[in-house]
Order: structure tokens, then C-alpha cells, then sequence
């Protein structure tokens, strides 16, 4: 069986000098958790398996920034990088990369150019190629009546998945699960899945999205949004599917190591790299 991943997330504001981590509720309420370089270097000595940095200025003024962030990680951390916010075209990619990163992870401008990810893939491979998915639940009340929809029953009831763009703050009406199973068949080697009802909430995964996307595609599902605690990431794995689970709240602000939950997840049978 494959290792199951941890990968801490820093949310990076470029708008200061070397970039801050930030950490939000739901996609607001920011909080400022430390620079990005000693962050994800603490990530790696604690032995995370990768790390995401997500631009969320995602302006072109800040891409040199973060150009410049990624070089100066790359120095001392050694575990593949993942880079989001502002990838916009396949040249983004092939610079990010250049710079140090392994990955890139693109959102709204998938969306808004589904052919991005075609042209992205066969540039820089499948693997270097992760769509962001922010996903928000829609109650209904008659799944029949919303035949367009991939509809999923859930403790509170039935509903769909919207994606969001633009860091949540524009919805699309795109069903989260179809979306991703196209993303999957246009060339994408994973999916960066975030739940925007529990993202910085501590309540936990919501592990029904993560569940309908680990089972409706064939490439890796990280689960996103909502960790509290090691037993949220065990259920991410066992209950939702997922591949890959990302923290970010736990871990900037010390309440849990790295380590500390690798241990955990082991000691419950989940296979980790020690």
C-alpha cells in the first residue's frame, strides 16, 4: 500500500518583503503565522512529505516574490514543493518549476480555461499538474429535481458541491465531483481538494466530498480544509479516501508536530514515511 502524505500548506501574502503565512476561517478572518522560508523548513526537518505554498495575492507584481520565496526554500528543504495562486498559463508552470518547485496547482484559471490543463500537462507532464478545487455544499431538498448535479447524501442531508473561484469569493455552479473527473481525463495528475464549509472551522474534513472525489477519479485526492486534531487525518484517510492530507491551522501554531502525527497515524495502521 502507498504511503499516506502529510503536507503542510502556507497560505503566503506577498504584499511584504520575503512574504507571511496567514491563516484564515473559512476563507477570512486572517491570522499572520511566520515567514514562509523558516516555516517550511521547521515543515521539513519535522518530516513532512511535501509542502504546498499558495500565493494568495496571486497578483503578477508578487510572482518574482514568490519566485524568490521557492528558490530560497529549495536550499535547505528537500521534499517536492507545490506551488498555487496565480498560475494562469503553461509558461507559469515551466518558471515555477524552474525556480525549485515539483508541482503547480491551478484553480480559476482552470476553470476559466478548461484547455489549460491539457496544454499544462503535456508541457510539464501530469505529475507537475494539480487543479485546486474549492468546494462548497448546496443543500436540496429533492435530489431528483437536480438531475444536473452529482447529488451526495451527508449527515445533514442531500447536496452537491459548487466550485469556487477567485479564493472563494465568486461561485460557478460547476459541480465539484464532474469537475474534477474532467480535470482527471484533460491531463491532471492530482487534485488539491479543499472544503470551504470547514476550511480553518477545527471541526474536522468533510469527508463525503473527500469520499465522492476519491472514488469518482484514478489520481491522488488531497483532502483540505477543517483539521483539528491527528484523528481528523486519520479519518481524512480512512473515511474520506484520500491520498494525501494537508494541514495548515495545527501545525503553524504548534498544536500538533508533523512527527507527532505521523506517529499517531501509525501507531492506528495508516502506512506514513517515518
Amino acid at each position: 500500500m502507498l504511503a499516506k502524505r502529510i503536507i503542510p500548506c502556507l497560505d503566503c501574502d506577498l504584499n511584504v518583503p520575503h512574504g507571511r503565512v496567514v491563516k484564515g476561517v473559512e476563507f477570512k478572518q486572517i491570522r499572520y503565522a511566520g515567514e514562509p522560508v523558516d516555516l517550511a523548513t521547521r515543515y521539513y526537518e519535522e518530516g513532512a512529505d511535501e509542502i504546498v505554498f499558495l500565493d494568495i495575492t496571486a497578483s503578477h507584481e508578487r510572482r518574482e516574490t514568490m519566485t524568490d520565496v521557492i528558490k530560497a526554500t529549495t536550499e535547505n528543504v528537500f521534499v517536492p514543493i507545490c506551488v498555487g495562486g496565480g498560475i494562469r498559463k503553461p509558461e507559469d508552470y515551466v518558471n515555477m518549476l524552474k525556480a525549485g518547485a515539483d508541482k503547480c496547482s491551478t484553480n480559476t484559471a482552470a476553470i476559466h480555461n478548461p484547455d489549460l490543463i491539457n496544454e499544462a500537462s503535456k508541457v510539464v507532464g501530469s505529475q507537475a499538474c494539480v487543479i485546486g478545487i474549492d468546494a462548497k455544499r448546496r443543500y436540496v431538498e429533492n435530489p431528483k429535481e437536480n438531475d444536473d448535479k452529482i447529488i451526495v447524501e451527508t449527515d445533514k442531508g442531500y447536496c452537491w458541491f459548487d466550485c469556487s473561484i477567485y479564493g472563494g469569493r465568486e461561485f460557478t455552479g460547476i459541480d465539484a465531483i464532474a469537475w474534477a473527473i474532467e480535470c482527471e481525463e484533460r491531463g491532471a495528475g492530482e487534485i488539491l481538494l479543499t472544503s470551504m464549509d470547514r476550511d480553518g472551522t477545527k471541526d474536522g474534513y468533510d469527508n463525503y466530498l473527500n469520499k465522492a472525489i476519491s472514488e469518482a477519479v484514478n489520481i491522488p485526492v488531497i483532502a483540505s480544509g477543517g483539521v483539528g486534531n491527528p484523528e481528523h487525518i486519520y479519518d481524512a484517510f480512512t473515511q474520506g479516501k484520500a491520498d494525501a492530507a494537508l494541514a495548515a491551522s495545527i501545525f503553524h501554531f504548534k498544536e500538533y508536530s508533523v512527527g507527532f502525527v505521523k506517529e499517531y497515524l501509525k501507531k492506528r495502521g495508516i502506512p506514513v514515511r517515518l
